[in-house]
């Protein structure tokens, strides 16, 4: 480990996935002015890299990990509570084509994007009956928070303004021989539990034209 001058507890800050001012105070030892002129000169170094204002990770730290794990966790951490969803969890579960690099998230809070050495996080806000549909994938002793294909797939369509909901459907390009009937019905109960006469357009639509049982 290469020491770092003004850095009281460095072994203890490596260790941390993410940390904020306060948590930098006690294992940095300075306070005040003096905390943040210490944060930017170890931002200057590369030592340290910004997740958000306020929110930091040290570089040996962002060494050690697996990189795509590591941004689906900071995913949720960013903005509390959040789960990801829509083209991200869709790319992955081979429903459309595209590699997608940015993260869409779900969460109760308003909605929000940031842009840091990760790359984008978007948020968008969703009642909160209907925040629910995700699952717990384990990553070293943490917990990411990620939407079933079919929550994933309901969270896209239900956000996304949509003119024309057949021509919207298609245009999705959705890889259909990878959503089976169980999860055409975990859909149809997100779309019950909406309430929403689009979301049962939407659900009528893929039943007649692109799921076949």
């Amino acid at each position: 480990m290469i020491r770092i001058s003004g850095i009281k507890y460095q072994d203890e800050l490596e260790r941390l996935p993410f940390f904020n001012k306060i948590t930098a105070s006690v294992l940095i030892g300075k306070e005040g002015k003096n905390l943040d002129k210490k944060l930017d000169r170890l931002i200057e170094i590369h030592y340290l890299k910004v997740l958000k204002k306020g929110m930091y990770v040290t570089d040996p730290y962002f060494g050690r990990v697996e990189k795509e794990l590591y941004f689906e966790y900071i995913a949720n951490v960013l903005r509390e509570p959040s789960y990801i969803s829509g083209e991200y969890v869709l790319s992955n579960e081979g429903l459309i084509p595209e590699s997608v690099f940015s993260i869409t998230s779900i969460t109760r809070k308003t909605t929000r994007k940031y842009q840091n050495f990760l790359g984008s996080f978007i948020y968008k806000n969703i009642k909160s009956e209907l925040f629910l549909g995700f699952i717990e994938k384990k990553w070293l002793d943490k917990t990411i928070y990620i939407a079933s294909k079919a929550k994933a797939l309901f969270d896209y369509f239900y956000l996304k303004r949509m003119d024309n909901i057949r021509t919207s459907v298609l245009d999705a390009r959705i890889n259909w021989d990878s959503f089976a009937g169980g999860d055409i019905n975990e859909f149809g109960k997100y779309v019950k539990l909406s309430g929403s006469k689009k979301m049962l357009r939407v659900l009528k639509n893929i039943k007649e034209n692109y799921v076949s049982f």
